[in-house]
């Protein structure tokens, strides 16, 4: 009996033996392949043309993310009408032109939300198992929304930034005005306006008397300024001061007036907001207070009133 155990014992250790052997050179040999592939890969590369490596050595974002968005800006422009790239650049000139931002990339923007909203809402109609009529609806309303969607985060960006100019416009032409009044001349008060001031009317100004410094005369800049802008106050400034350097009617009158005419221009804002006040909070006060307010009131009596009955 114990023969056979150990003649057993020593058939397995024989086994384990030469399973691990040919373990081992499986390993070797894996590996052997895999550094020589390695090898051969190196190899073509160097090989390779100079064209070819360049492209290779260029991040994800220029070899694939790039040709994709030209190709969404080429279906976009195809699916645009014609006056909508010079609508487009209109709102990124009242946006103030944001870093990165151009007609290009908002129409590609536009193309791939309209594909990815429109593939969503198909998605969860099918999903769903909508009716065929709900599930057309659902995809082709994603699908406007999406294509609608740049457009609209691109006028609420405009809508804030001329807030912000509207805001600041009457302090800004108060320090115009006194650096004129002061003794500088009128590209000096403007820079003295951008370099005090903060937000998009400081950035503003500093494009004016950039324009004016590389050889767009005062008036055009002007011009220039106002068209960038839909707000009143501004374009009504521009205007004015083109008037007074065309008729020579001295800067520091104009500023003045305009200033004065701002300031009221600011206190009329105010007092018309706090007069819509009463027609605003009567919403909120109809719908949510005065049902509470009732049901505070009247609730313990009804309850009374029910148990009087019964």
């Amino acid at each position: 009996m114990s023969a056979n155990v150990m003649l057993f014992a020593g058939a397995g250790l024989v086994l384990t033996a030469l399973t691990m052997a040919l373990s081992m050179v499986g390993v070797l040999s894996t590996e052997r392949r895999g550094v020589g592939r390695s090898l051969a890969a190196i190899q073509a590369l160097d090989s390779a043309p100079a064209t070819l490596k360049t492209e290779l050595e260029q991040p994800f974002s220029s070899r694939v993310v790039a040709p994709l968005g030209e190709k969404l800006v080429g279906i976009g422009r195809k699916l645009v009408r014609a006056g909508t790239a010079e609508r487009i650049q209109r709102r990124l000139d009242i946006a103030g032109n944001p870093i990165g931002w151009d007609v290009a990339r908002i129409i590609g923007l536009k193309v791939a939300a309209m594909a990815g909203l429109g593939g969503f809402g198909l998605f969860y109609s099918v999903t769903s198992g909508a009716a065929p009529l709900k599930l057309l609806v659902i995809t082709v309303g994603a699908a406007c929304f999406g294509y609608l969607l740049p457009n609209v985060l691109l006028y609420n960006a405009g809508q804030k930034r001329e807030t912000l100019m509207r805001c600041a416009l009457p302090d800004a032409l108060d320090l115009l005005t006194i650096s004129v009044e002061a003794g500088l001349g009128f590209d000096a008060a403007v820079m003295q306006v951008a370099r005090n001031t903060r937000g998009p009317l400081a950035q503003e100004f500093s494009r004016l008397l950039q324009e004016m410094q590389i050889g767009v005369g005062r008036s055009d800049a002007m011009r220039a300024m106002a068209e960038r802008s839909t707000i009143a106050e501004l374009k009504t400034f521009c205007m004015a001061m083109v008037q007074a350097d065309s008729l020579g009617i001295p800067v520091a009158k104009v500023l003045r007036v305009q200033s004065k005419e701002m300031r009221v221009k600011r206190r009329q804002r105010a007092e018309e907001k706090a007069q819509q006040v009463p027609v605003k909070i009567m919403i909120p006060l109809v719908l949510f207070i005065l049902p509470s307010l009732f049901t505070v009131i009247g609730g313990p009596a009804a309850l009374h009133i029910m148990d009087a009955i019964k």
